[in-house]
This record gives C-alpha cells, sequence and structure tokens, in this order.
C-alpha cells in the first residue's frame, strides 16, 4: 500500500508541475555526486561506504518537482533509494516558504520488507546578511519499516564566510511510534569552486548507542548545473 500511495502522490506533483508549465517555461538543474558515507538523519544509509547519488529538478512560477536517487546498502540486497518529490515555494513576510512532499522508494527491497513511504513537508527560511536560519518539519502517515506516524524537525542555519566558503549546521529531532525517539544534528563547511564543482565536509552525530548512527566526518564532492 505504501508504494501505491507514494506512487500516487508523485503523479499528483507531477500533474501540477504539467499545469503550471502551461503558463511559463520550465527552469531545469541538474546535480551529481560521490559521497564517502550517505548520512540520512545521522545514520548511514550505505553502511558507511560510498554513495553515488545524482538528481533533477524542474522548476516554474513557484511550483517545483524533481527525482533524486542515491546507492544504498542496507544488507538485505536493497539496492538504491529513488526520491520523487514536489511542491511550491513563495514568499511571506520575508520568509521563504516552501510546502511539498517527498516520496522515499527503494529499489531491490525485499518482499517482506515495508520501506517505501511518503513524507509531508513545510519548510520557512529568512536571509539576514550574510546568514540564513529556517525551520523545516516532515510528517509520515506510514513511515519506513515498523514504524507507522513520524515527525521530523529540524532547525539549520548558515553563514557566508566568502563569496566561496559557507558554514552551516543543523539540530533535529525524529519521533516514531515503535522504534526510539532520537536528536541528531551536524556541522560542515562548503567550499563552491569556480566551475560546477563543490565540496562539502561534515560531522555527523545522534543520541543513539547504534553503530550507524555514531559520530561519523563525511566528505561530498558533487556537480550542479
Amino acid at each position: 500500500m505504501k508504494t501505491l500511495f507514494a506512487c500516487a502522490s508523485a503523479l499528483v506533483l507531477l500533474t501540477t508541475a504539467q499545469a503550471a508549465h502551461a503558463q511559463s517555461e520550465p527552469e531545469v538543474a541538474y546535480n551529481i555526486g560521490v559521497v564517502t558515507d550517505y548520512v540520512f538523519r545521522g545514520f548511514s544509509q550505505s553502511d558507511e561506504d560510498l554513495a553515488l547519488q545524482g538528481g533533477i529538478d524542474v522548476g516554474v512560477d513557484g511550483f517545483y518537482v524533481g527525482g533524486w536517487a542515491s546507492t544504498v546498502d542496507f544488507g538485505d540486497g536493497t539496492d538504491a533509494e529513488v526520491d520523487i518529490y514536489g511542491g511550491y515555494r513563495t514568499q511571506l513576510a520575508g520568509f521563504d516558504v516552501d510546502i511539498g512532499a517527498v516520496a522515499y522508494l527503494y529499489v531491490g527491497q525485499p518482499s517482506a520488507a515495508d520501506y517505501d513511504y511518503i513524507e509531508l513537508k513545510a519548510a520557512a527560511s529568512r536571509a539576514i546578511g550574510p546568514a540564513t536560519v529556517g525551520v523545516v518539519t516532515y510528517y509520515s502517515p506510514d513511515f519506513f519499516g515498523v514504524d507507522e506516524e513520524a515527525f521530523y524537525a529540524e532547525v539549520k542555519s548558515s553563514f557566508a564566510l566568502s563569496p566561496s566558503l559557507t558554514a552551516s549546521g543543523a539540530l533535529g529531532h525524529q519521533s516514531l511510534d515503535v522504534n526510539d525517539d532520537y536528536a541528531t544534528w551536524n556541522v560542515g563547511l562548503t567550499y563552491a569552486f569556480p566551475s560546477l564543482f563543490s565540496l562539502d565536509v561534515r560531522y555527523h552525530d545522534t543520541d543513539t548507542t547504534g553503530p550507524l548512527g555514531e559520530e561519523r566526518v563525511v566528505a561530498m564532492i558533487s556537480a550542479a548545473f
């Protein structure tokens, strides 16, 4: 059921973007990258190994839709995570507001697994000089694996140290109805090269004791065009 719900939601997002396309020409952006460890909300999704990633985004009149994929390793044959997302971005009282949804689909998952899920997203941020501060929340009615309802909230900030170097960090809390709730945080630096490439080096940690949620430093090099 979760796969059907995720695919149906993705179809709605695509239809919305197509309707907006009738009003103006879309902007298309691509990204590719390699990361030393794919970390999602503090936990390694690639068994602490390299991951290849890439995606595409299409935006028009504030509406956007996109897809992103990464290799993963759960130790059970699951090969990749594919995210399909969309929503609407606007400005409200000086804040950048983003309302949308994300469908997470997993390629090669065992037949008995229940990994696919969808999250609803609401975010707001504001630039204050060289700094940007924001909050983002995600809600899932039927979360990854054995969990059902789940809620994630995060506060984040970034500061431009120079035109090419940015410091950023985030503090988040994941609420689950079966597994234990936990907190996660990260801090890092991103350097944008004169070309299309950027390098991000980031420290991640959680307040859990499992090996995949322990502290780690992750490096990612990516290109956006």
